[in-house]
């Protein structure tokens, strides 16, 4: 469309907001000492109860027929377990703003891998972006300043282990495509399939969270990001139907913004010039690595540029 609506902006606007808020809420989550399965499990609970009424209410059921295992495991495990796994345990020692601008280095990790399995051809503007983008992480890694605490240099390559399988996940749907399904149709059957493997793993590493023994602050946040995260998900997905995937991809500029911001008020951190500059210098590689015409994503915050149009 030529043209969009003032609603629109005002939507995307709330979309970035909203999953921003995600990060400093998951700092809370884990607050207490809860363990990433544990939180999973019960954040995959209330996503499949969310997006199973959706998907009921339009008359798109879950499909289980065999032929979509192979996309439910690749969307559960790369989309929604195994990232989840490193980002709570990097959100227990990293500050939420610096988890914001990791997490927005999606695109960057989405570049090579597209270019390597053939999705998207080569362009010097995009490897110009990625180099920002890496520059971006240095400026956070390397000088002592930019960290509260320099033991905390540790627990950035494990964050960054999450955008990497979000792109990853993003690219292999984008090769694979969904057949006939849509796009809340896979995330709801991916979240199925993501709390069945949770489950076990809770209990066996005696990870298990009973919400209701002791609720509280971090159970709150828990739930409250769950609910976000479903909600923004499928604002985004009738945005793209609505306004295009390239307008709704801006909310990648905001989430990123809103999680620094969030951050400092609700967990009332305070960063360094350096951590400034790195928001700066990832907000012009996100720029420079986004295609011309970006396509709708499958990962929490939609920023992976090389997945299925037909989403």
């Amino acid at each position: 469309m030529s043209g969009r609506a003032p609603v629109f902006y005002l939507i995307l606007l709330v979309m970035g907001a909203g999953w921003g808020l995600s990060v400093p809420l998951s700092k809370i989550a884990v607050s207490s000492g809860h363990q990433p399965f544990g939180l999973i499990f019960w954040q995959l609970v209330v996503m499949i109860l969310f997006l199973g009424v959706i998907c009921a209410v339009r008359g798109r059921p879950v499909r289980m027929e065999r032929r979509y295992w192979r996309l439910y495991i690749v969307v559960g495990m790369c989309g929604a377990v195994l990232p989840d796994i490193f980002f709570y345990l990097s959100a227990m020692k990293l500050p939420g703003g610096i988890m914001s601008i990791i997490i927005s280095s999606v695109p960057m990790f989405s570049l090579p891998i597209a270019l390597m399995l053939g999705n998207e051809t080569f362009a010097w503007r995009r490897l110009l972006g990625l180099c920002f983008g890496l520059s971006g992480i240095l400026l956070i890694v390397g000088p002592e300043a930019s960290l509260p605490q320099s033991a905390m240099v540790a627990f950035v390559p494990i964050a960054l282990l999450a955008p990497l399988l979000y792109a990853t996940e993003g690219n292999l749907v984008a090769k694979w495509g969904t057949q006939d399904l849509d796009s809340m149709q896979v995330i709801l059957a991916a979240s199925i399939f993501g709390m069945a493997v949770t489950l076990p793993l809770a209990l066996i590493t005696d990870q298990w969270i009973n919400p209701m023994a002791s609720f509280g602050a971090p159970e709150a946040a828990l739930v409250a990001s769950a609910v976000i995260h479903a909600a923004v998900y499928a604002t985004y997905v009738w945005l793209v139907g609505r306004a295009g995937s390239v307008f709704a991809a801006q909310a990648s500029y905001l989430v990123t913004g809103c999680g620094v911001l969030w951050s400092m008020w609700l967990l009332s951190e305070s960063y360094s010039a350096y951590v400034w500059a790195a928001l700066a210098v990832m907000m012009v590689g996100m720029t420079l690595v986004q295609p011309r015409r970006v396509q709708e994503a499958l990962a929490p915050v939609p920023m992976s540029e090389d997945t299925d149009p037909t989403l």
